[in-house]
């Protein structure tokens, strides 16, 4: 599991005294552990779907992050945080292009906004960028 490579990374990280690695791993596990607070409480697990959606967040946060240190020229936090940003992203999953995105559109019987978005959020919930998916249905339409 997702969980369990992190925890792992995480050991290894304080082991090598990375401290860059070591702040992106605790504010992952911690996110992590909020959302399987709030999935115990209706009787749930976190599973690798729910973690590659905290992954997306955070990594989405850090971007909007590095930004605003861009703007105020601390180049330091800048490289900082791009390689929070790489190490996080190498826990998500690959991500479906347009093509796979459009090829499973086309194999659905209804092809309307509601159905589709319903059907990769249960199914490839993770996996794609449901942006994108959004994108491709208005294309195709």
């Amino acid at each position: 599991m997702l969980y369990e490579k992190i925890k792992q990374a995480n050991v290894q990280a304080m082991k090598d005294k990375d401290t860059v690695a070591r702040s992106i791993y605790s504010v992952l596990l911690n996110k992590i552990m909020l959302e399987n607070i709030k999935k115990r409480e209706k009787g749930q697990e976190v599973d690798d779907a729910d973690i590659s959606n905290i992954l997306q967040k955070t990594i989405k946060e850090l971007s909007e992050e590095k930004e605003n240190y861009l703007k105020v020229g601390n180049e330091k936090e800048v490289e900082e945080i791009s390689r929070q940003i790489e190490i996080a992203s190498s826990y998500l999953p690959k991500m479906m292009s347009k093509e796979e995105i459009a090829e499973v559109i086309s194999s659905l019987p209804d092809k309307s906004i509601p159905f589709v978005m319903k059907h990769f959020k249960q199914n490839f919930n993770g996996k794609c960028d449901m942006r994108l998916v959004q994108e491709v249905l208005k294309s195709i339409q």
